[in-house]
């Protein structure tokens, strides 16, 4: 399945339900913390203090009243407007809350604007797993909202759970080394009927980090493309990859395949377009469809290729993802969960304007420059970024208020796997200050 050195990564006999934009995923997440029974992880870009990030409080509050261990690890940047109230109420009732936030180095005083936590995921129960790109805010409601933001997340049960719980476990210190991660199978409950199943999948979750796993993801993605026979479909909020999978694609398509991109149209940040922009007239001349999503801003990370293989996460195809940030997707093999996925993609396409070579020929010789230069640039901007100190870290507003410590795993052996877990935080409810509003 995954010709890569990763393949000991995927586990068979694992049931798949696609969750599309925030009202599927929402229900279903907050249907399972209510459900829970024993324990809740879960790692966000963005939490926020809206109508989405209320129900979770109050959803999560519930489960600690009921003996439910509860953490969250959220990343200080995407989170960094979130209310200091909102984090205290979680940590007072026991709620473990952890800031990711990279801090200073014995030779290095301050710590670095990226390098960002931006997966997303939760597992409920050692049961129940989610994972994809759908951020905990209210701006992946798109009903009536035409800003908000199409995305896909999935829900796992099956052996591919205790995969995604151990990476969770390894960023949260109070995961004491002998608490068992328990699976019970009577606590199963199917989501409800207008959801679409797919049972016996096999599945490989995949993290990317800034140490041992640097680039998994885009080697898991190379591998596939390499292999298609048939067809590629890839759409992607912030697609700017390197040479090799360009490359990749190239030589699909000399060999038959039917490569289509899907890629912002109405985006919510203009330096994407300008940056898939710069590949257009290469990515054309090779034969790869490119279509422009406008219906609305679009923030998902989902690929088929041919008739079984997809995958859905938290993974941009940009720099950012594919080099500095903690991603984490999953590959499936399973032709159910392909056609669904494939179904999905042929309605952006259907919501797309496909680019033209005959509109890229009018540029003259000074924008194709510019664009080849821009191209360059931005591959390299982010090995540029890395040198720029974070001015405002959000942990060191926070200790002014609250104690923060490690959230590095006491299993000697998580913290040697994923040793960038000592950059989570947790809020302890110990306050430094009278009141909230001092700060």
């Amino acid at each position: 399945m995954f010709a890569y050195k990763g393949d000991e990564k995927s586990r068979g006999g694992n049931t798949l339900t696609l969750l599309k934009d925030g009202e599927e995923f929402y229900a279903q997440l907050l249907r399972r913390i209510r459900r829970a029974r024993r324990e809740i992880f879960l790692e966000t870009f963005i939490l926020a203090d809206d109508r989405i990030g209320n129900l979770l409080r109050r959803a999560l509050l519930a489960a600690v009243r009921r003996g439910v261990w509860v953490s969250v690890t959220a990343d200080s940047y995407g989170t960094f407007f979130l209310k200091d109230e909102y984090i205290y109420e979680l940590s007072r009732a026991g709620v473990i809350f952890q800031i990711y936030d990279p801090q200073p180095k014995l030779f290095n005083s301050r710590p670095k604007v990226i390098r960002r936590l931006h997966r997303k995921l939760a597992v409920i129960d050692n049961t129940y797993a989610f994972v994809g790109g759908i951020n905990l805010c209210d701006d992946h409601l798109t009903h009536h909202n035409a800003n908000g933001k199409r995305d896909f997340a999935v829900e796992i049960v099956g052996p591919v759970v205790k995969d995604v719980r151990r990476l969770c476990a390894s960023y949260v210190r109070e995961v004491a080394p002998d608490r068992k991660a328990v699976f019970d199978d009577t606590q199963v409950t199917p989501p409800p009927a207008h959801y679409r199943v797919h049972q016996n999948a096999e599945v490989a979750f995949i993290s990317r980090d800034n140490r041992r796993n640097r680039s998994e993801i885009e080697k898991a993605y190379l591998a596939a493309i390499h292999r298609a026979k048939k067809s590629v479909t890839i759409a992607n909020a912030y697609f700017f990859p390197g040479y090799r999978m360009i490359r990749a694609m190239r030589k699909a398509t000399a060999r038959g395949v039917r490569v289509r991109l899907i890629l912002q149209g109405n985006p919510d940040i203009p330096m994407a377009l300008r940056a898939a922009q710069c590949l257009y007239d290469t990515l054309i001349r090779h034969n790869i469809e490119v279509y422009e999503y406008t219906e609305r801003p679009l923030h998902a990370k989902i690929a088929t290729i041919d008739d079984n293989w997809s995958s859905i996460g938290s993974s941009n195809l940009d720099p950012w993802s594919l080099s500095l940030n903690l991603e984490a997707n999953i590959f499936v093999d399973q032709p159910g969960f392909n056609t669904q996925l494939r179904e999905e993609m042929e309605m952006l396409i259907e919501q797309s304007r496909r680019v033209e070579y005959e509109t890229l020929q009018k540029l003259d010789w000074v924008a194709q420059m510019r664009n080849t230069l821009l191209y360059h640039f931005l591959r390299r901007l982010p090995g540029l970024v890395t040198r720029i100190p974070n001015p405002h870290p959000r942990v060191e507003q926070l200790r002014r208020i609250f104690t923060t410590k490690t959230g590095e795993s006491r299993n000697k052996h998580l913290a040697r796997a994923y040793p960038e877990s000592k950059n989570a935080r947790q809020v302890v409810v110990e306050r430094r200050s009278q009141t909230l509003g001092e700060v």
